[in-house]
């Protein structure tokens, strides 16, 4: 199978054939003395400090309310450039700009959308005409962007094929969707070894939580975006797999030593940096025990420590100079709440530059016209720690010299970008959630899904004419991936369109006739999706929807049946549910509100798995994290009740 036809590689390949067909032109002597990166230094000294500062800050558009404080004040999505957007990109010099769901509704449209801000960024104020870095969070499972989109089954469901080249054959395909629309960066592959089952945000976007295993299947990744040109970017450094807190909502603390984490968060950054990694996204996340420094709260008043964002102890002493990274350093939001809570925007901006941030990502989010001018505020602050003395101007020059380096190994500064031809619109239509891409999705999520528990040899089901199948879930939103499951088994005749297979959410029904419901039924499945321990404690608001799966799981029990459970996100929940007869994991709960129309990015992992339930395939997953045992009041304990089944 080719994956590598997407239009950016296209682009690269015809720039670097015009590149080498002018270098031909120049004298050998010429050549030979010609030291490398001139084009970058000269273009460099064209540079105003104004467009070397806009070069280091990828904003976003996401949404864009015209009134914001009056009366008709709403945020609708940007799909297209609208008149402010397009002179913020044109006036500021941008080095890049990120994309997120609200942007990708359908594959023409955002191709349109990055042609447009393309456009808008050429022809505007700076003299050098550099392009700009187009990225998104496609990372697969429940961190995708693209409305029309390969969704893919995510990292953890990767690893559980037990083999790396399905992680390459994933990235494969995200990076030739990526190019096809003129996106050149992944924020990805994520590199947070999961090795904290109470970690609230990164959980199944990890492969494992061992570092090895890591490391492998995120090279493996890693490697697959090359193929198609697509620059990656590691995620989150050094590593933010062992916090029980969400820096989009808090501030997280790790207690670890530099020499904690070098046994194994810092080991799948450092064999993907040795990879060829193109950049290292940092995490705002405070480690007391590695960088001391500390800064008074905005919010609380409370003396917080710097975050790895903000330490150069951290980007430069850890990430430059031992680890031996030489590409470009990108900071996570900055406009999430462990950043915005606690520091002001500019002494942000200075702390920053101090630390080696060679990129902001979001430092003011613009969703507005007056946000669109805070940007240019941003940037102008940049200038001013320059012209005051605080920052000498080779330090900018120093980030906005990788930033041109990664463009131009990319082929990014060459290109250009004029009416969208024939050519690009039916590439994105063509290659952009091709059937065969979510065949080659089906495929390896046939491979991941896996039994941990069947002791009674209950699978594959066969239901006979006229039985009942019930198929229960905690969200309405992914009652469709039950029935997407069925006609797939009907139309491969593994079950008869006269079995009764009803599809249904706790919220649906009152208790009483759920129970009903279950215990009338031949064949239960359950589908838990756990986002967080808490919702483990059926003595918490959080945990609503266990006490009712236990409720449920009992009465069926008392019924005479068995009980099969799918556990859809957090594979952590299994241990809470040990009476079920069946445990089946998914590692992937995306929503599937109705049956996917046209190109709509969908998900395999559940309908899949529940295809698996009934014999489409014989499950072969293995279980790529440790599963600890619940203790009191739900806890994680030390005791690991089913062991890592991948070495």
């Amino acid at each position: 199978m080719d994956f590598g036809n997407g239009v950016m590689k296209k682009c690269f390949l015809a720039a670097l054939s015009t590149v080498m067909a002018v270098s031909t032109a120049i004298p050998v002597s010429a050549q030979e003395t010609e030291e490398p990166y001139d084009r970058i230094e000269e273009t460099i000294s064209g540079m105003s400090l104004w467009e070397k500062a806009g070069q280091m800050i990828m904003a976003d558009f996401r949404t864009w309310n015209e009134d914001p404080e009056g009366e008709n004040s709403q945020a609708v999505p940007v799909t297209e450039l609208n008149e402010e957007i397009r002179n913020a990109i044109e006036d500021d010099c941008l080095g890049g700009v990120i994309l997120f769901a609200e942007n990708c509704g359908g594959n023409e449209q955002t191709l349109k959308l990055v042609n447009q801000m393309q456009q808008a960024n050429l022809e505007g104020k700076s003299g050098q005409k550099i392009p700009l870095l187009i990225a998104a969070d496609q990372e697969g499972g429940g961190v995708s962007r693209l409305g029309e989109g390969t969704r893919w089954i995510g990292n953890m469901a990767l690893a559980a094929t037990a083999d790396t080249r399905n992680a390459r054959k994933a990235a494969q395909v995200i990076g030739q969707e990526l190019s096809a629309l003129g996106i050149n960066v992944d924020f990805a592959p994520v590199l947070d070894v999961n090795s904290n089952p109470e970690n609230p945000v990164i959980g199944v976007r990890s492969f494992s939580d061992d570092p090895e295993i890591t490391a492998r299947y995120g090279i493996s990744y890693l490697e697959g975006l090359k193929e198609n040109g697509t620059i990656s970017a590691l995620k989150h450094f050094p590593g933010h797999g062992d916090v029980a807190t969400d820096s989009h909502t808090g501030f997280p603390v790790l207690e670890k030593t530099y020499e904690e984490l070098k046994t194994c968060e810092l080991i799948p950054f450092q064999a993907a940096i040795d990879a060829g990694a193109d950049m290292v996204m940092t995490a705002h996340i405070q480690y007391p025990k590695i960088e001391t420094d500390t800064y008074t709260s905005v919010s609380t008043g409370e003396e917080v420590y710097l975050p790895a964002t903000l330490s150069d102890t951290i980007l430069q002493g850890m990430l430059r100079q031992d680890m031996g990274f030489e590409g470009v350093i990108v900071s996570d939001a900055m406009n999430m709440a462990a950043i915005s809570d606690n520091f002001d925007r500019k002494d942000v901006c200075r702390m920053a530059l101090e630390a080696g941030i060679d990129l902001f990502l979001m430092p003011v989010p613009v969703t507005d016209t007056a946000s669109a001018q805070e940007l240019g505020d941003f940037i102008s602050h940049i200038c001013q720690l320059v012209e005051n003395g605080s920052i000498p101007e080779s330090r900018i020059d120093e980030s906005v010299r990788r930033i041109l380096k990664l463009k131009e190994e990319h082929g990014i500064l060459d290109l250009t970008f004029g009416d969208l031809t024939q050519e690009q619109l039916d590439a994105a239509r063509d290659t952009v959630g091709s059937q065969e891409n979510h065949a080659l999705e089906w495929e390896i999520m046939q491979q991941s899904a896996t039994l941990l528990k069947d002791e009674q040899g209950l699978l594959p089901l066969h239901p006979e004419a006229g039985e009942k199948v019930l198929v229960l879930y905690t969200a309405a939103s992914r009652i469709a991936t039950g029935e997407a499951a069925r006609k797939r088994l009907v139309e491969e005749g593994l079950i008869g369109e006269d079995v009764l297979f009803e599809n249904l959410a706790l919220g649906d029904k009152s208790l009483e006739e759920i129970l009903e419901k279950a215990e009338n039924a031949d064949y239960v499945i359950v589908v838990s999706t756990v986002f967080s321990p808490a919702a483990l404690n059926p003595g918490v608001e959080d945990g609503a929807n266990s006490a009712v799966l236990d409720q449920v799981i009992q009465a069926v029990h008392e019924a005479g049946k068995p009980v099969i459970l799918v556990s859809s996100y957090l594979p952590y929940d299994v241990a809470r549910y040990q009476e079920a007869d069946v445990l089946v994991l998914t590692y992937g709960s995306t929503p599937m509100a109705a049956l996917p129309e046209g190109k709509q990015a969908w998900s395999a992992n559940i309908p899949a798995t529940i295809c698996g339930i009934f014999g489409e395939f014989e499950f072969t997953g293995k279980l790529p994290v440790n599963i600890p045992r619940l203790g009191e009041n739900y806890s994680f304990t030390e005791e690991i009740l089913y062991s890592r089944e991948i070495e």
